[in-house]
């Protein structure tokens, strides 16, 4: 039976149809495809960006009350890490998993507070809670840093 499409051009020079043909289009068709959401929609926003936002939100709201604080450095990281047996605090044998931590500034280097992100959004359920619960771990940390109380540094601390 005769194929009514005719073969394509030089295919009688080129007789070897193992060679890979360049690809122009994924195999649907459809061309590269673009971002699922647009920036502008929450959708885009990771769940460690969002929680970036959480920590520096409840930090401008405290820096309004402490201008001191503009000389803390404040991050963010996946979880704490352990430290070597026989040092105090976490370690491999404790049950107690720290959300956040202070580490002072030493040889003129700023006072630094870490939030651990995976911790904190392990024992909340949404964002509201995660928003609470991020701003009571920068106001402790705050307080421990300032030597205060924490109903002293945020005089809404406990009451949300």
């Amino acid at each position: 039976m005769d194929s009514p499409v005719p073969p394509p051009a030089g295919a009688e020079e080129n007789p070897s149809p193992t060679e890979p043909r360049p690809r122009r289009r994924d195999r649907h068709g459809r061309g590269m495809r673009g971002p699922i959401a647009p920036p502008q929609v929450p959708l885009s926003v990771s769940r460690a960006d969002a929680f970036v936002d959480l920590v520096h939100d409840s930090v401008e709201r405290l820096e309004r009350r402490w201008p001191q604080l503009s000389e803390v450095e404040f991050s963010v990281r996946e979880v704490p890490r352990p430290l070597p047996e026989g040092d105090e605090g976490f370690g491999p044998d404790e049950d107690v998993v720290p959300l956040g931590s202070l580490l002072s500034g030493e040889d003129g280097s700023r006072d630094r507070i870490v939030i651990y992100r995976r911790p904190v959004e392990i024992r909340t359920k949404n964002r509201e809670e995660r928003a609470l619960l991020v701003h009571e771990v920068v106001v402790e940390q705050v307080a421990e840093l300032l030597g205060l109380a924490p109903e002293s540094v945020d005089p809404r601390y406990g009451q949300d």
